[in-house]
């Protein structure tokens, strides 16, 4: 009897006396930011549940304590805090107060995740992969054979890399046409485009957009960047209209097709007009990069701010350690408020010029996010430049803004309630 009332007295205690881990991720508490998401992703993996706590502390995470994540924390270099089972609990309560926006979500499995990509593109030449190598995420790379293939079932969560769907080879004709690489990407992509059954490149990238768009249609998250945001809406809007010149697809493009633009098959944007001249590096209307009146010093948007408990979908998308973001170049660095639809969220905006830098969207039974520029830290990043060391960036509160989007399929959904 004293061996068995020991047992459970010892359990008692065990169960009183035991501890969560709060990884905080306020910019005081935390020295690497991006690292504590590739912790967050890895508890997942190990079938631990992690509580995000949405706006407190930049959208801390609580979970269970073990020697094993105290070590993994430690070896990373991610920051922590011990709380007792009390402080715990009285933390979530004091999140889920009505008088506070805050609020605690469930991260429940780790997606799958996968990157659209060619082969052959190195980590650094895309900030998505090159953000989720910094935190030990897994990806796997995919391509047009997967795509048509119907591959992207299965995964959870798709990035787009910086490409183009129009079959306009990223429109760099004018500055890049006789250089070496340029020559061999364009063969290699009609070669592609051939082995797969198509007569130009813009047909393959066209049934490629259409499988990403039932991807999300039914279900999938889809997050891209850059030129791969307007380039994928402008080849839906264009199914069936050849808007590319000779150079691009060997015959002439159709006459009068920003007449015949569908803009009701995009995700996010409308009434944009197409540029028509192969010699501008621009796809659209769309892009604000020719618009821009922003000195560099002063080029920063700003995270709309939403109901943590209400609206808790862009809340999660937003969390980070400080409102304002640097703002950073691409192909596409912001978009035309203007020739955005009405149901589509401005996440981010550059209140100086009046653009959208981050956006989100429902289409179907999925999600998408559309993410302007090209690399969070490179502020003008041109072709060959050298690689961001992200080690020198490890509060980068412009590449949380892509982490977010990679937990935002581990939670447990909860209707919207606006």
């Amino acid at each position: 009897m004293k061996t068995k009332l020991f047992i459970v007295l010892f359990c008692l205690t065990q169960v009183t006396w035991s501890n969560f881990i709060l990884i905080p991720m306020d910019y005081e508490s935390q020295s690497q930011h991006l690292k504590a998401y590739g912790i967050t992703y890895w508890l997942l993996e190990k079938n631990t549940k992690v509580q995000w706590l949405l706006n407190h502390r930049g959208g801390s995470f609580l979970t269970t304590a073990s020697d094993e994540l105290k070590r993994e924390c430690t070896i990373r270099g991610v920051d922590y805090e011990i709380l007792s089972t009390n402080e715990a609990e009285n933390l979530l309560k004091e999140i889920d107060s009505p008088s506070l926006n805050k609020s605690s979500i469930t991260l429940e499995k780790a997606p799958k995740i996968a990157v659209y990509t060619p082969s052959g593109k190195a980590p650094w030449d895309d900030a998505v992969t090159m953000v989720l190598t910094y935190a030990e995420i897994p990806y796997e790379k995919i391509y047009d054979k997967n795509v048509l293939e119907d591959e992207l079932l299965l995964y959870d969560w798709l990035h787009l890399h910086h490409e183009d769907f129009t079959g306009q080879y990223g429109k760099f004709y004018r500055a890049y046409r006789a250089r070496p690489w340029y020559i061999e990407q364009k063969k290699e992509a009609e070669a592609l485009a051939e082995s797969l059954g198509f007569d130009k490149v813009s047909e393959s990238k066209l049934a490629v957009s259409k499988k990403i768009r039932d991807y999300v249609v039914g279900g999938g998250f889809m997050f891209a960047m850059c030129s791969a945001t307007d380039s994928f809406d402008i080849a839906l809007s264009a199914e069936g209209v050849d808007i590319c010149e000779p150079m691009f697809d060997g015959d002439a493009s159709e006459p009068g097709y920003q007449n015949k633009i569908d803009y009701e098959k995009t995700f996010a944007f409308t009434d944009f007009i197409l540029e028509k001249n192969p010699m501008v590096y621009e796809y659209s209307s769309i892009d604000m990069t020719d618009k821009r009146k922003v000195p560099q010093d002063k080029d920063y948007f700003t995270l709309s701010e939403y109901s943590a408990k209400w609206d808790p979908i862009p809340t999660m998308l937003t969390q980070n350690h400080t409102a304002m973001v640097k703002g950073f170049m691409g192909q596409t660095t912001a978009f035309n408020p203007n020739q955005i639809k009405s149901h589509v969220l401005v996440l981010g905006k550059n209140r100086i010029n009046n653009e959208a830098r981050y956006i989100h969207g429902i289409k179907g039974k999925g999600f998408f996010t559309f993410y302007g520029g090209h690399d969070p830290e490179d502020y003008r990043h041109m072709v060959g430049d050298p690689k961001t060391e992200l080690k020198l960036h490890p509060k980068s509160a412009g590449y949380r803004l892509i982490l977010n989007n990679i937990l935002f399929p581990a939670a447990e959904k909860k209707k919207k309630k606006t």
